[in-house]
C-alpha cells in the first residue's frame, strides 16, 4: 500500500497542502495494532533511533564502568539545541574520559538555542562540535570505544562501536538491515521498515528494569529520557514539550526527514511515523494525533495547539488556516 494522506493544511476554505506517510503502532509482541500506509516501507530512522544506538553503551558495561548517570544517558539519546545545559555536560563528560572536542567526529554546528547562538555571534567566537545536536550520542560512542579499547574512528561502519550498534539495531527491529546511509553527524544510519522501527519502540516500552541485560539497558534509557526531556531536545522543541505534557509517562523522539517515534511503557506500545515529504510540520502533527488517539494526551491539552488543534496565524496574528487530520487517519 502506498503512503496515505495523514495531515492536511486548509486555507481560505480550500485544501492547500497534504502530508502523506506511513505509521505503525506495535504491541509488546511486535505485532501490529494499527497501521496506515505501508508497514513494510523501508526508511532511514535518522535520529529517532538514538536510544537503539545507545543500547551497546549500557549492555557492554561501559556506562557502568564510567559512572554515567541519567543525564548523560538522556544526552546519548538527544538531538539537542546546543544550549548551555547541553554543551556543559557534554564537555564535562568528554573531560572525564580524558578526551576533548577534537575527539568527536560529528562535525561543527551552529547551535539552535537562541541564547547560545547569540552568545557566539556577539562574542565573535565560532561554534564547535560540542554544539552539534548529536554530540551527546557521540560522547556515548567515544565512551564505548574507550571501554572496548577500540580505535578513534568510532563513526566508521566497520568499527567495533558501529558493529555493536548494527547488531543491536537488527535484533530489536527484528529485521536484517538492507543497508545504511551516512547521517548528518557522520555516523552510519541503518535502514529498517516502519514496522521494524515501531517493533523496536514496543520493545523499549515493554522493557523491565529487572529483566535481562538488554531489557535493563532499554528501561534505563527510557527512564533517562522521560526524566530529562529538556536534555533530549530543548526549549521550544516538540520532543521536550510533548514529554513534559505527558508527565514522564511517554518518551518521544524525532528524527530528520520527518521521522517520529514514541514509547508508551504503561500500554507497552511503540509508534513509528514517517512523513514522505520530509516536513517536520507533518511529522509533529502525526505523532501528536497518535498520542491523542492512544489517550496519553487529552483532546484539549494545550500542548496540541501548535501541532494539531490550533489555528495557523500570519505575522499579524490573523487566523489564516488550520491543520486537520486527513480522513481515515488517527481520528
Amino acid at each position: 500500500m502506498p503512503a496515505v494522506p495523514m495531515i492536511e493544511l486548509w486555507r481560505g476554505g480550500m485544501l492547500e497542502s497534504v502530508h502523506v506517510g506511513h505509521a505503525v503502532i506495535c504491541d509488546e509482541t511486535g505485532g501490529i495494532v494499527e497501521a496506515w500506509g505501508e508497514p513494510d516501507a523501508v526508511i532511514f530512522p535518522r535520529s529517532s533511533c538514538k536510544m537503539i544506538q545507545a543500547l551497546p553503551l549500557l549492555e557492554s558495561g561501559a556506562a557502568e564502568a564510567f559512572g554515567l548517570g541519567a543525564a548523560q544517558l538522556a544526552l546519548a539519546c538527544a538531538s539537542h539545541n546546543g544550549a548551555a545545559i547541553h554543551t556543559g555536560p557534554v564537555s564535562r563528560w568528554l573531560a572525564d574520559l580524558g578526551l576533548g572536542e577534537g575527539d568527536l567526529r560529528c562535525g561543527v554546528q551552529m547551535p539552535d538555542d537562541p541564547a547560545a547562538r547569540k552568545d557566539l555571534i556577539c562574542s565573535d567566537r565560532s561554534p564547535c562540535q560540542i554544539h552539534n545536536n548529536c554530540s551527546g550520542k557521540h560522547a556515548g560512542f567515544l565512551t564505548l570505544a574507550k571501554h572496548l579499547k577500540a580505535g578513534s574512528e568510532y563513526h566508521e561502519v566497520d568499527h567495533p562501536v558501529q558493529r555493536a550498534v548494527r547488531a543491536a539495531f537488527e535484533e530489536v527491529t527484528g529485521e536484517a538491515s538492507p543497508g545504511f546511509g551516512i547521517d548528518g553527524c557522520s555516523a552510519p544510519n541503518f535502514a529498517t521498515s516502519v514496522h521494524g522501527l515501531a517493533r523496536a519502540m514496543a520493545f523499549f516500552a515493554a522493557a523491565r528494569p529487572e529483566g535481562g541485560a538488554r531489557e535493563r539497558a532499554a528501561a534505563r534509557l527510557v527512564a533517562a529520557m522521560t526524566r530529562h526531556p529538556d536534555l533530549v531536545a530543548g526549549e521550544g522543541r516538540a520532543c521536550t514539550k510533548l514529554m513534559r505534557a505527558m508527565g514522564g509517562k511517554v518518551a518521544v523522539k524525532t528524527g530528520a526527514e520527518a521521522v517520529f517515534v514514541a514509547i508508551l511503557p504503561e500500554q507497552k506500545r511503540g509508534i513509528a511515523v514517517k512523513i514522505m515529504d520530509g516536513g517536520t510540520r507533518g511529522a509533529e502533527a502525526a505523532i501528536a494525533a497518535l498520542l491523542r488517539r492512544l489517550g496519553v494526551l487529552a483532546p484539549d491539552d494545550p500542548v496540541l495547539l501548535p501541532y494539531l488543534t490550533g489555528p495557523i496565524t500570519n505575522r499579524r496574528g490573523t487566523k489564516v488556516g488550520e491543520i486537520r487530520l486527513a480522513p481515515g487517519f488517527a481520528a
